[in-house]
């Protein structure tokens, strides 16, 4: 059995991963999300190959939670807030905070805790849903439409942080075989886009594709990358 746990699973692309590891024969998902009552209710329409688990990656009981468990092969830290839309000039430091809060410091302490799991998993995977807005490369890049975006204080500097992160966990976790990369499933018509005033053509299926494939690299496969469905983003 493959235990996977999915952060922010209740919605959107996190939903979406888990319905396509879910089915996968001898597959097991673990729905986190902060609502016990969205937990369970996706977990029961996932079917029997899922459970719920009330998880706030911002609160330290988090930690409890998670230490609870009895096994763990997969981690993938979907769960993200995309905070206001302000440039820097204009944006404050508590509203920074707080989109670190989910997107950095909860995949620190959500990782940390289960890392004992995982180091006893014949084949741990970390995945961190993270975002192409993160690159340096791209958005500094004339060439690139990023580099004409407005410009924001919390959500792309948080993925760059995460993207960073992903690279430190790589690099301390290669000796133990847990493979840890972080996914750009590009921007998906979820709840997620529809807040910052977006509808793009993608669905959350689409964008799940590269975080499932991600979650179940062989033993030879990359660490330490942000891929997305075409292969290595640069950083």
């Amino acid at each position: 059995m493959t235990i996977v746990l999915i952060t922010g699973a209740t919605r959107g692309i996190g939903r979406a991963v888990a319905v396509r590891l879910a089915a996968r024969p001898g597959f097991q998902v673990l729905v986190a999300g902060r609502d016990p009552a969205r937990c369970a209710e996706v977990a029961a329409a996932i079917g029997p190959n899922a459970r719920p688990v009330p998880l706030d990656v911002t609160n330290q009981t988090a930690d409890m939670v998670l230490r609870e468990l009895p096994a763990l092969d997969v981690l993938i830290n979907n769960a993200g807030i995309s905070g206001t839309v302000l440039p820097p000039s204009t944006s404050d430091v508590a509203e920074a905070e707080r989109v670190f809060a989910t997107n950095y410091f909860g995949v620190l302490r959500v990782t940390n805790a289960v890392l004992p799991l995982l180091r006893r998993s014949p084949a741990g995977r970390i995945v961190n849903v993270s975002s192409s807005v993160g690159s340096l490369t791209r958005m500094s890049d004339p060439a690139h439409y990023f580099a004409r975006l407005p410009a924001l204080a919390s959500y792309p500097p948080s993925k760059a942080a995460l993207n960073m992160l992903t690279v430190q966990y790589a690099k301390e976790l290669r000796p133990d075989g847990i493979l840890v990369n972080a996914a750009d499933p590009g921007a998906c018509d979820t709840g997620f886009t529809r807040g910052l005033g977006l509808t793009p053509p993608r669905s959350a299926d689409d964008g799940a594709a590269i975080v499932a494939h991600l979650a179940t690299l062989p033993a030879d496969g990359p660490t330490g990358g942000l891929f997305n469905d075409d292969g290595p983003v640069p950083w």
